[in-house]
């Protein structure tokens, strides 16, 4: 009887079985995040943004638990790990690298490729914002400039403004180097509100583009909040004498804007109507002077106050005309603004603007231009 061979036997399953049995198949990639955008986070300092935020449109892969974001200074070095973040989006605080890319990964072995390659470009920067020009309002300023930041080639590139502003000396005629942030804007206007009377402040004014690059600002300027009032009726002294007078301040009381008495020594202009039913307003107070600027748009077509000019003799009222007042006060000379709105049987309709501080000539019916000043 032929035996068989124990040991052969073996050889023989095992042999079998390798033959039989396949390996585990490799688990399919993961893929890369799409659509790696970026916007840079704006300081004031074009060269010196705060940082960058980065987003991207999630993996649907279910394998994926975090991404990972890299970057490199410049398009020759090696990429480098700059963080990992389960979210689909990255603030990477302070000056950005020139470039950016994104993984995703299971956070064991599985990567996914680079995503798309996003490039800081300067080129991007918009040109800085001209013209700008301030008109003065109670308690606020009114700021306007040319869109020269968003035509030609900013068109396709503009996102909005950056308003700043900051503290005026008058005395050196410069600008504080604490600027602030005041709002943004997407038009060629802004209205800084919340002002204090009589304190000058600087404004200037920047562009950001659609990545968020920001420009140079525009030319600092200057101006100063005052005191108005709008559709005040004062009666013709013929009419009723004890409200056909006006103080633009009334020192003695601490009121602003004061319909009185026309038989006061200390007003500073009364209304008379004359016998060919003509309305005229008449200084009155010593050191009081006007002049009669013809038609104007609105009370805040006078912006700047002229520094000589004024004259005592009364001048006639008539609707859509404005006027300029300087008055000698205890602490120095003030200026007023005036617009005849209407005319009634026996009475004027006024618009008055009045700036609180002395020497101050912030009413002129003049564009004022660029006010010069130092952002620094």
């Amino acid at each position: 009887m032929r035996r068989t061979n124990p040991l052969l036997l073996s050889l023989l399953a095992a042999a079998c079985y390798s033959n039989t049995s396949t390996a585990p198949p490799p688990p399919a990639p993961i893929p890369a995040p799409t659509n790696l955008v970026y916007e840079l986070v704006p300081s004031g300092d074009p060269a010196n943004p705060v940082g960058i935020n980065l987003r991207w449109d999630p993996t649907t892969d279910t394998r994926v638990i975090v991404y990972n974001v890299y970057s490199r200074p410049s398009t020759s070095a090696t990429w480098g790990l700059r963080a990992t973040t389960t979210s689909a989006s990255f603030s990477d605080l302070g000056v950005p690298d020139l470039q950016y890319t994104v993984t995703a990964s299971d956070g064991v072995s599985l990567e996914s490729p680079y995503s798309n390659v996003v490039t800081v470009d300067p080129a991007n920067q918009l040109v800085a914002p001209e013209g700008l020009v301030p008109v003065s309002l109670n308690m606020a300023v009114q700021l306007s400039w040319l869109p020269n930041a968003r035509s030609g080639s900013g068109a396709a590139l503009f996102q909005y403004y950056r308003v700043y502003s900051t503290d005026y000396n008058t005395g050196t005629g410069l600008c504080a180097a604490s600027w602030v942030l005041e709002g943004t804007t997407v038009s060629e206007d802004f209205i800084a509100s919340g002002l204090t009377n009589g304190v000058s402040r600087c404004f200037a004014v920047s562009a950001v583009s659609t990545d968020g690059h920001e420009s140079d600002w525009s030319v600092p300027t200057y101006d100063t909040p005052r005191y108005d009032a709008r559709n005040i009726v004062i009666d013709a002294f013929q009419v009723t004498p004890a409200t056909s007078g006006f103080l633009f301040y009334d020192a003695s009381n601490l009121v602003l804007g004061e319909v009185t008495s026309g038989s006061r020594a200390d007003i500073d202009f009364s209304v008379d109507r004359h016998g060919d039913g003509t309305f005229w307003l008449k200084p009155v107070r010593a050191g009081t002077g006007v002049i009669a600027l013809g038609a104007i748009a609105d009370l805040t077509s006078i912006d700047v106050a002229p520094t000589t000019g004024y004259a005592t003799p009364e001048v006639q009222a008539l609707i859509g005309n404005g006027y300029v007042w300087q008055m000698t006060q205890s602490d120095g000379l003030h200026y007023g603004g005036l617009r005849v709105t209407a005319l009634g049987s026996g009475y004027v309709v006024v618009d008055w603007s009045y700036q609180s501080a002395a020497g101050n000539p912030e009413l002129r019916r003049v564009s004022q231009g660029q006010r010069g000043g130092s952002r620094f």
